[in-house]
């Protein structure tokens, strides 16, 4: 008797701009990040549906955000994109398909107010 594999297959269901949005500020929420703000720039943009932007203390838990966001994000069938920036700079932008994650120290959020460029043209929505 012959052994032969069987291939089960699984549909996965292909997650939106908005419920991977949804499921980011989960995730920072969930681990601490502060001050977790979501803008939708969908009708002011065509690279992306959504920011994030979220604010960690320091650079440990810059790299624990992206390591988690990553892991994470996996599992729900969203690879992680080009990440721009260092944790040690301040500032890293992590991209997950139509939405991009902002993560910045104190300093380097209050230096870029990425909020108050884009609060004129797209709606914010603040978390935490």
């Amino acid at each position: 008797m012959a052994w032969g594999r069987v291939l089960v297959a699984t549909r996965r269901v292909r997650l939106d701009s908005a419920q991977i949005a949804e499921r980011l500020v989960a995730i920072l929420s969930d681990r601490q990040a502060e001050d977790i703000t979501q803008i939708d720039i969908s009708k002011v943009s065509t690279f992306a549906d959504y920011f994030i932007i979220a604010t960690a203390n320091n650079v440990r838990q810059l790299n624990a955000l992206i390591d988690t966001l990553d892991r994470d994000m996996k599992v729900a069938g969203v690879e992680m994109g080009p990440k721009e920036g260092e944790p040690d700079s301040g500032w890293v932008l992590l991209d997950f398909e139509d939405v991009i994650v902002h993560l910045f120290s104190p300093d380097q959020r209050a230096f870029y107010n990425l909020e108050g460029l884009w609060s004129r043209s797209a709606p914010l929505v603040r978390f935490q």
